[in-house]
């Protein structure tokens, strides 16, 4: 550990282009944390599902499949990448364009949250296992459903049109406004700001003040 310090978790939730990737990894980079995107987790299962030929309204379907699905974790660097059904899905297969049109529509099935919830939780063990200073996980109900109790919760948020022009940059062609409105009025674990996290605006804060405000925050500056 760093300066002895103890082992530590950290929730970020946000909404697309709100920054909590960009942040997440560069503090796990900094500070030798392991880093889960769990939104990653999702597009994963997408991914899977489609194959398999399935439809988010196919809900009994989908359970009765994912109950036959096989999870593990590849460490690559401070990354902590999703192995589902023994294929660990390339970025470019996680970020196309129909992935993008998809993904909240699984997402939102609470048979698809149950089914990654203990993988996720699990991964703190990972991170102790491979001897990281401290766990990073980042996604849409991190601080209120994954890990409720982490050490330090943060939510981040940025004007609509900052975040549109983020995605664009990306190269991502997904439609912000809709996503938001499924991942924030579905019923099960909506997009929220938990109770007690730290709120912070990036529209006007470049990524290096982001991070350097949480690593102080957690103690570690």
């Amino acid at each position: 550990m760093t300066d002895n310090k103890p082992f530590i978790t950290i929730a970020i939730d946000g909404a697309a282009a709100s920054g909590k990737s960009s942040t997440s990894r560069m503090i796990a980079d900094k500070l030798n944390f392991m880093h889960v995107d769990t939104g990653a987790h999702y597009r994963a299962v997408t991914i899977c599902l489609l194959q398999a030929g399935l439809q988010p309204d196919q809900t009994e379907a989908i359970k009765g499949f994912l109950d036959t699905v096989p999870l593990s974790t590849e460490v690559s660097g401070h990354r902590a990448l999703i192995r589902i059904n023994r294929y660990l899905p390339h970025e470019t297969e996680l970020r196309s364009v129909e992935v993008n049109e998809t993904v909240s529509g699984f997402a939102q099935l609470p048979e698809v949250r149950a089914f990654l919830l203990d993988y996720q939780r699990n991964t703190i063990q990972e991170a102790k296992n491979y001897h990281f200073n401290g766990l990073i996980m980042e996604g849409r109900d991190i601080g209120s459903v994954v890990l409720p109790d982490a050490d330090h919760r943060f939510f981040l948020f940025a004007d609509p049109s900052t975040r549109s022009k983020r995605r664009q940059q990306e190269g991502q062609k997904d439609m912000i406004e809709k996503r938001d409105k499924i991942d924030s009025t579905r019923k099960h674990a909506p997009l929220k700001c938990p109770e007690g996290a730290i709120k912070i605006d990036t529209s006007e804060r470049d990524l290096e003040a982001v991070v350097t405000f949480i690593t102080e925050t957690i103690g570690y500056a």
